[in-house]
């Protein structure tokens, strides 16, 4: 039997077709909502609605590696040179044959497939903003011009999607390699982030109001907190991608003391394929312990910090929205998070915290598109005396 290509791009067409029908199914609905008189910018409106399908894209992502679907079709962008499980149900019923739990089954095949639709319609839409944006420069008479948002940003995020296309592919054709499973998933929130800035920026566009002040320390406080999300996200997607979860399933210690037997210098070698070093030997369980109790220990510093900026965002007029969400998010977090490792790592709470981590990035990301650093005040001198010659 000839083995199936890892790349075979004869199905490429096809998929953009299904790609194509999603967008316009999307712009169908969003047409018939401006015909009844729908108030929202019709930009603004498909960049909202962009955003939230890129968010249950993420999520569905989750559910996608979870249920160790990610090689349910071996190849892309098809499945074994098919648009669909349908046109490959024979090599996937021998596959499943040799392996009957192995990566291929016709459920795990449908999942991949259904989420490589999902991702193509997304770049679809994401097309659809960018000609938009460039359309609406080339008649600029809409937004007043300091609130109205520029064709550089979407276009910047049509390059990031087709970049994360790409990531794709390789989380394929790579055998689920954890830094490129990783990168994959940090890219999906960028590119949540580019969207909710846009979204962020049309709305206040549409409404004509003005970015919140902030003072220094809150400002300083929210650009770290980013950062530490980032770095925490970047650590929970290295715990998910080598299956780290079950190193410590009691809490608050990890397998009964406050500090195990740890291997930080194989868990944290980052070119190396699933499972393995880079040297071909079995990763060790106490590396897997490392990465797992680095992940929680990171987590303390990153809660502490949410909760001490929902504090200073909760004081300031106009972001209070913003404060409660981010409180709300980081207690789901942590219960999420906790019930992966008492539980057992099961679905629901796993893609839990999935979900309220792309959320949080959401959350960081609204704030600071809503938000900018006040002047300081600064006392004026005594004047001695008016001069009245000019």
């Amino acid at each position: 039997m000839t083995a199936q290509p890892l790349v075979d791009i004869s199905p490429i067409w096809q998929l953009m077709l299904v790609g194509a029908l999603f967008a316009a199914a999307v712009l169908g609905i969003l047409w018939l909502r401006r015909r009844r008189g729908a108030r929202t910018g019709w930009r603004h409106a498909l960049t909202v609605l962009t955003l939230f399908l890129t968010f249950d894209l993420i999520v569905f992502g989750a559910f996608t590696r979870l249920s160790d679907s990610g090689l349910g079709c071996p190849d892309w962008p098809g499945c074994y040179g098919s648009a669909s499980p349908l046109g490959a149900r024979e090599a996937i019923d021998a596959a499943q044959s040799a392996m009957p739990t192995g990566p291929v089954t016709q459920g795990k095949a449908w999942i991949e497939m259904v989420h490589r639709y999902f991702a193509t319609g997304v770049g679809a839409l994401i097309l659809v903003l960018a000609a938009s944006a460039w359309r609406a420069r080339a008649t600029r008479a809409v937004a007043a011009p300091a609130l109205s948002l520029g064709p550089w940003l979407p276009t910047f995020t049509l390059v990031w999607v087709c970049i994360q296309g790409a990531f794709g592919a390789l989380t394929v054709t790579m055998k689920l390699f954890p830094a490129i499973v990783t990168l994959h998933l940090l890219g999906g929130l960028v590119l949540l982030a580019l969207l909710a800035v846009q979204a962020e920026r049309l709305g206040r566009a549409h409404a004509g109001t003005r970015r919140v002040l902030t003072d220094a320390v809150t400002r300083g406080l929210l650009l770290l907190s980013c950062a530490l999300l980032l770095l925490q996200v970047a650590l929970g997607g290295w715990v998910s991608t080598n299956y780290a979860v079950l190193a410590c399933t009691d809490f608050p210690a990890c397998q009964n003391s406050w500090w195990p037997e740890m291997r930080f210098d194989q868990a944290f070698q980052l070119w190396r394929a699933l499972g393995l070093t880079p040297q071909g030997d079995n990763i060790s369980f106490a590396a897997l312990t490392a990465i797992h109790y680095t992940h929680r220990m990171a987590a303390v510093v990153v809660l502490l910090a949410l909760g001490v900026l929902a504090w200073r965002l909760h004081r300031t007029a106009g972001l209070r929205s913003q404060a409660r969400w981010l409180a709300a998010l980081t207690l789901l977090q942590l219960a999420s998070g906790l019930g992966n490792v008492v539980l057992g790592w099961p679905l629901v709470a796993a893609l839990l915290h999935t979900a309220g981590a792309a959320a949080l990035v959401l959350v960081l990301t609204w704030t600071v598109s809503a938000s900018r650093l006040g002047p300081r005040t600064v006392l004026a001198p005594k004047l001695s005396r008016i001069d009245l010659s000019t």
